[in-house]
């Protein structure tokens, strides 16, 4: 599980609500609930926090799914 360090984890927020994150498992999690009552997780991938809100993120999975090398 890649660990963020104390130091960056204190001054990450959630992008959708502005309140602090905090660290479970493999993911990180705004401490208030969003608009829809949940509160949004954000996953850590190769040690970098995808701090993207859902609707931004599967767009962005979308757009890089569809991608490939292509050489002129």
């Amino acid at each position: 599980m890649p660990k963020v360090s104390p130091e960056l984890l204190s001054i990450l927020r959630c992008p959708v609500t502005g309140s602090p994150l905090v660290q479970e498992g493999d993911e990180l999690v705004s401490t208030d609930a969003a608009p829809d009552g949940e509160k949004l997780r954000y996953s850590i991938e190769d040690g970098i926090p995808l701090l993207l809100p859902p609707e931004l993120l599967a767009a962005a999975n979308a757009a890089t799914s569809g991608q490939h090398d292509s050489k002129a």
